[in-house]
This record gives C-alpha cells, sequence and structure tokens, in this order.
C-alpha cells in the first residue's frame, strides 16, 4: 500500500536532511581551518556530495519516492509522474529537511568558525556560489546540470535494474555533474539545497561570517527548477 503524502513528505525531510548534513559537512570538512580534510579539494566534494545524495535516497525510500528535491518534485509533477497535491508539503519537507540539516553542520564543526577567517569559505559550507559572477552563464550552468539530473532520473524508472541499486545510480549521476558541471557554480542543482541552508548561514550566529549573497540566492532556486521541468518534459518526446 502506498504511503500518504504526508508520510513521504516525512520521507522527504529525513532524506534532505541527511543529504545536506553530509553533503555540506564535506564541504565544510574540506573548507574550515584545522579540519583535518583541509584542502582535501574538489574530488573530494564531489565525491561526498554523491554519497550524501545516496544514503539521503536509501533513508528516505522506504517512506516515499525520495526526491529530496524541489526541481525533481516539480518536474514529475509537470508529467504526471507526481500528483500535484503532493508538490507544496514535499517542498515544505525539503526545505524544513535542508535548514536542520545546516543547523547539524554548523554544530559539528562549531570551534573551526571561529578559527576560519574566509568570509566566502564559510558561506560555501552552506551555499552555492559562482566561480565567475555572470548571473546568465550561472542560471544557463544551474538550468543544464538540473535537466540532465531529472532527465536521467527519469530513465532510471524505466531501467531494467533491481530497484534496491537506484540510489546508488543516483549517486554516480550527482558525482558525475558534480566532476563535469559543477565547477562554475557548485552545482546546486536543487533549490532546497541552497535555499535552506543559506537561511540558516543568514539566521543562526556563526563566527566570522559575513553576508549570505542574497543577490546570487535566486539563481540556484531559478535555474534547477526550469532546468527541472525542461528535463522532465524532453524525457517525455522519447
Amino acid at each position: 500500500m502506498t504511503n500518504s503524502i504526508m508520510t513521504q513528505a516525512v520521507g522527504e525531510f529525513i532524506g534532505t536532511l541527511i543529504l545536506v548534513l553530509l553533503g555540506d559537512g564535506v564541504v565544510a570538512g574540506v573548507s574550515l581551518n584545522k579540519s583535518k580534510a583541509k584542502d582535501a579539494g574538489w574530488i573530494a566534494i564531489a565525491l561526498g556530495w554523491g554519497l550524501a545524495v545516496t544514503l539521503g535516497v536509501y533513508a528516505a525510500s522506504f517512506l516515499g519516492p525520495a526526491h529530496l528535491n524541489p526541481a525533481v518534485t516539480v518536474g514529475f509533477a509537470v508529467i504526471g509522474q507526481f500528483p500535484w497535491s503532493g508538490v507544496l508539503p514535499f517542498i515544505i519537507a525539503q526545505m524544513l529537511g535542508a535548514f536542520i540539516g545546516a543547523v547539524l553542520v554548523w554544530l559539528h564543526y562549531y570551534p573551526h568558525w571561529a578559527a576560519t577567517q574566509d568570509e566566502a569559505a564559510i558561506l560555501g559550507t552552506f551555499a552555492t556560489g559562482p566561480a565567475i559572477r555572470s548571473p546568465l552563464a550561472n542560471l544557463f550552468s544551474e538550468f543544464l546540470g538540473t535537466i540532465m539530473l531529472v532527465f536521467v532520473l527519469l530513465a532510471f524508472t524505466k531501467g531494467k535494474w533491481t530497484a534496491g541499486l537506484n540510489p546508488m545510480g543516483v549517486g554516480a549521476l550527482i558525482t558525475a555533474i558534480g566532476f563535469s558541471l559543477g565547477g562554475t557554480t557548485g552545482y546546486a542543482i536543487n533549490p532546497a539545497r541552497d535555499l535552506g541552508p543559506r537561511i540558516a548561514h543568514a539566521v543562526l550566529p556563526i563566527a566570522n561570517k559575513g553576508g549570505s549573497d542574497w543577490g546570487y540566492s535566486w539563481v540556484p532556486v531559478i535555474g534547477p527548477l526550469l532546468g527541472g521541468i525542461v528535463g522532465a518534459w524532453l524525457f517525455t518526446l522519447i
């Protein structure tokens, strides 16, 4: 029997919390001073995020579809693969999970914020930012990355493999996007993953933090939402 939308939303909360805790956690480990993982680099971040998504999907999938991403939820709804009645509860749960996951990262690395003077590095442990600030180019990066994400996720639903392996495929997909397309914007490809932690950065008393870069914040929200819709639509064409 299919779980109710609210039960599935609980899964979205749990899975997105884990995704952000482990994903932002690896960025914090690589970026913050006196961390044993300091300067481990982009490979560690991309692999860490891939594993974070894999484990988040596994943790949520017994309760529901484990979207963990408003762009996935909206994209699937647009093509009739998910009921519109569940969109708002899912997005609220995803945002709350992302926010709480970011709070836990702050608590876990608590002494390291005071040891880190780089405001950009501190913000980067919570939210994404562009390597070169060019709004249209940055928007396209997020748009294209999310097209790839949603298109391939839909392909997975039609694939002939054991369902229990699906989260591993999702993690491999996130890792590939990170390696190949992530260097321009940090590949949010997920509005909740960026906005929830950005809000946490804004409201938490983090030592040495600067601004939360709200002028850029629309890019990792609008780009992924548009990319999710187009990726889903493109899949329906085949």
